[in-house]
């Protein structure tokens, strides 16, 4: 029987937990350690660490303190690894926990981190999704029901010294070109909030005020949000300390490419079994500074889409460079007036963008001034035609069912 070597209680406060952190540091030590070849299973907290309630209120979503996240099970240090190797991680399986067969997706206030379509959804608001075997449906969210491709969010190795100071230094400048903006460009180092693991005293108050919030993906992997990191993968990662020091955490159920919510796909708390290998100077003989992974075998058999296009001009009309990012918001925005007239709210069909398996593709980015990215939308997950016809679109009643939605404190 394979070992599980992390578990988490998820009536406690990961705070409370010695093989959770939720920074990146070189000083956070070991949880555990391993050998080349060996396989075993981590439990994690959903990133929130349990704050997120199963419940019609989104009030929890918008009075998170997003300084705490994510909670990340680890790290597991492997016996070999040295500064220049790969850690080749195998996700063998990945599944929910037993007592939590659900999920939740959420809009974020504005002035609490926002999201990629935040000045269209300021406010909070969440749905909830209960699991049923390989599908999800949600309460709040009529109409739909999909595969999960189940993958962890965030997964990576320590940084080194050096890596850390350089993240820290560039983010920070970064942020001092527009301090008061809100969302915020970054999330600089915030020591209060910090759980460093076994770290403890002058040591732990140290690494705390260094260490790098887990917000972003970095060289090291991260909060990267691939939703193909799924049962099967396997990923080389990039070793910079002794040990590598692999954690993982933001499990989710089911995801679409950009995780466009940003607390954007199906978030869950659950468990991961993986074996870990180690390729001695990897890093060297492939060139590699970011991690590579072979994506998984099992994807939901969808071959039907509707794909929408969206162009570097945003909603003012103004003209971008060949900006990818503004391009693929005006595709999600267009793909959510099309839902629209079949009967969803805007933050219903925002909710099935974020946490569908719909693909982003960019298609174009030589033809100036305008890149072109598309949105394809699995349209198998809808209990109704969704197509275009001539017979115009058929609005469907949904009974009143809407999202919960908090008003934002003054």
């Amino acid at each position: 029987m394979t070992d599980t070597l992390i578990k988490v209680d998820l009536n406690s406060s990961p705070y409370e937990n010695e093989n959770v952190h939720n920074r990146w540091h070189p000083d956070i030590p070991m949880a555990t350690w391993v050998k080349p070849g060996d396989d075993f299973i981590l439990e994690t907290y959903d990133w929130t660490g349990g704050y997120i309630q199963n419940n019609d209120s989104a009030d929890d979503v918008r009075d998170v303190d997003l300084s705490t996240v994510h909670f990340l099970s680890g790290p597991i240090g492997v016996k070999g690894a040295e500064p220049g190797d790969l850690l080749v991680v195998e996700l063998l399986d990945i599944g929910a926990k037993e007592e939590s067969m659900w999920g939740f997706n959420g809009f974020f206030s504005k002035t609490n981190g926002g999201g990629f379509l935040t000045d269209h959804f300021p406010s909070a608001q969440k749905s909830i999704w209960d699991f049923e075997g390989m599908f999800t449906k949600s309460r709040h969210v009529p109409g739909v029901r999909y595969a999960g491709l189940i993958h962890p969010g965030l997964i990576g190795c320590l940084p080194d010294p050096s890596l850390l100071s350089t993240w820290n230094e560039r983010e920070l400048g970064l942020i001092a070109t527009d301090p008061d903006r809100v969302p915020p460009l970054a999330n600089p180092p915030y020591a209060q909030t910090a759980h460093m693991g076994k770290l403890t005293g002058d040591a732990k108050a140290k690494a705390a005020a260094e260490g790098a919030r887990t917000v972003p993906p970095r060289e090291h992997g991260g909060n990267c949000d691939i939703k193909d990191l799924s049962r099967g993968s396997k990923i080389y990662f990039p070793v910079y300390v002794e040990g590598g020091g692999l954690s993982v955490g933001d499990l989710h159920f089911s995801q679409g490419d950009g995780e466009i919510t940003f607390c954007g796909a199906i978030e869950m708390a659950g468990w991961v079994h993986m074996k870990v290998s180690v390729l001695k100077g990897g890093m060297k003989t492939y060139g590699v500074k970011n991690p590579l992974f072979k994506p998984s075998p099992i994807t939901p058999n969808y071959q039907d889409y509707i794909i929408f296009e969206g162009i570097s001009v945003d909603e003012s009309g103004k003209q971008h460079y060949l900006d990818v990012n503004v391009a693929y918001r005006q595709a999600c925005l267009n793909a959510i007036e099309y839902m629209k007239k079949f009967g969803y709210s805007g933050a219903q069909a925002y909710s099935i963008l974020g946490t569908a398996p719909v693909q982003g593709h960019i298609s174009g980015v030589v033809d100036i001034p305008n890149s072109c990215a598309t949105l394809w939308l699995p349209t198998e997950i809808f209990d109704f035609d969704i197509n275009p016809s001539a017979a115009g679109p058929v609005v469907q009643d949904f009974g009143g069912v809407s999202m919960p939605l908090s008003l934002d404190k003054s």
